[in-house]
């Protein structure tokens, strides 16, 4: 009923549509990530499905259900990727859909709710330095001012809308009401490494970590590096690096909270230079939302201490926060059924990755299907899922589906 080597072999063509050989690098309205719309549009109208783009370039697939006014449920996932990424992450839950509809059809099921498909736009963030951008639109939390958020080649999201035919004065016309979805289902890899240690194929997400990013700047004096004396220096990168080493040990005293330094920049970045200027991001997640608040509140009293002992200026700017999200009960319930139907322990977990399925919550029923990767690794080259895997984490979410829209939304 599912043919998991169609699905690794979609995946591996996809990944094809990358502006880089190593690793997959497919950002939002690039000639790569086009390419790949196309393929995943042509596979929708293969299996039976009538596809759209709606105003904010999600490509939807519908499969009607027997009352074409019902509320839909949705299932899949997104196509972009960060830099230098890997295969799966986020591509296996599109495949994976069109494999579910793909086998409704083949089964002749009659579906008592409409199916769609759909492949969200832009949820990495990685070009524009936001997330969500198609699941936020669907959900009609996307703001006017987010439009000009701008790529580091100064290029906005509305003009890269522009670039690809789609009005972007027209954002709002991708909104759904509640009224209009049952649901969402998403199937995802884990990108992390408690399935394999546990030695499952897969797991339930139960809810999403909060998310909070900052920018944080440490301003000191640029100097030379031969004639001024270590005890004199107002050195921004010394103060910095000692701030990041207190991050780590501050975040490994509270267990389930990750916090991590991923981008550095240092100014005037010489050699024979004193660094006058640093900035560096904070990115910290928690599923509880106090911990986060603290942890937070003791990171920037202690920076704040660092910079005065060292006469050095601190301040920082917010540019992300997402708030910790549960998936439905009802999903949660309905999905462990099905993997106790497969002999599978129903293991729950909590995602410390942010999914559409965060923004999707504020209109709809969410929920989650993890997948095992090998050796937990994600957004990277090796990032790998096995066939098998591939198999039952599709089956299952075809099994979920089953359940949802045959029984009258459960």
């Amino acid at each position: 009923m599912i043919n998991a080597h169609r699905i690794l072999e979609r995946i591996e063509l996809l990944a094809t549509c990358s502006k880089l050989s190593k690793g997959v690098t497919r950002l939002s309205f690039t000639k790569e990530s086009m390419d790949a719309e196309n393929l995943v549009i042509d596979w929708m109208q293969q299996a039976g499905l009538s596809v759209r783009k709606d105003e904010m370039n999600n490509i939807i697939g519908r499969y009607e259900g027997r009352d074409p006014d019902a509320p839909v449920l949705m299932i899949g996932s997104h196509l972009d990727s960060v830099i230098d990424a890997g295969k799966f992450d986020g591509i296996l839950g599109v495949i994976a859909a069109i494999e579910v509809v793909q086998a409704l059809i083949n089964s002749k099921v009659v579906s008592e709710f409409p199916i769609e498909v759909i492949s969200f736009c832009d949820e990495e963030g990685t070009r524009f330095h936001t997330t969500f951008l198609g699941s936020k639109a669907i959900a009609g939390t996307l703001k006017e001012e987010d439009l000009q958020m701008q790529d580091d080649a100064g290029i906005s999201i509305a003009s890269a809308l522009n670039d690809v035919g789609i009005d972007p004065t027209n954002f709002r016309a991708a909104t759904r009401s509640k009224k209009d979805l049952l649901g969402y289902l998403e199937l995802h890899i884990e990108q992390g490494p408690v399935l394999q240690e546990k030695q499952l194929p897969c797991g339930i997400v139960s809810g999403f970590a909060s998310a909070s990013r900052h920018i944080l700047h440490v301003e000191g004096r640029a100097d030379h590096a031969g004639t001024v004396p270590l005890t004199s220096r107002k050195d921004a990168l010394v103060g910095a690096a000692e701030a990041i080493l207190f991050i780590e040990k501050n975040a490994k005293r509270n267990n389930g909270l990750m916090a991590t330094v991923g981008k550095l920049v240092v100014e005037p970045g010489a050699s024979n230079v004193i660094p006058g200027f640093v900035s560096f991001t904070l990115d910290v997640r928690d599923i509880i939302e106090s911990r986060k608040l603290r942890f937070l509140q003791e990171v920037f009293e202690k920076i704040q201490e660092i910079c005065h002992d060292r006469k050095l200026v601190f301040q920082y700017e917010r540019i992300l926060e997402i708030p910790s999200v549960m998936c439905s009960k009802r999903y949660v319930a309905l999905i462990e059924e099905v993997f106790k139907e497969n002999d599978i322990p129903a293991l729950e977990m909590i995602s410390g990755a942010g999914h559409d399925a965060i923004a999707m919550s504020d209109i709809t029923e969410v929920g989650m299907i993890f997948v095992r990767c090998k050796d937990g690794i994600s957004h990277h080259p090796d990032e790998h899922v096995s066939l098998e895997d591939i198999e039952m984490g599709t089956r299952l979410l075809l099994e979920s589906v089953l359940k949802i829209v045959m029984n009258e939304g459960v």
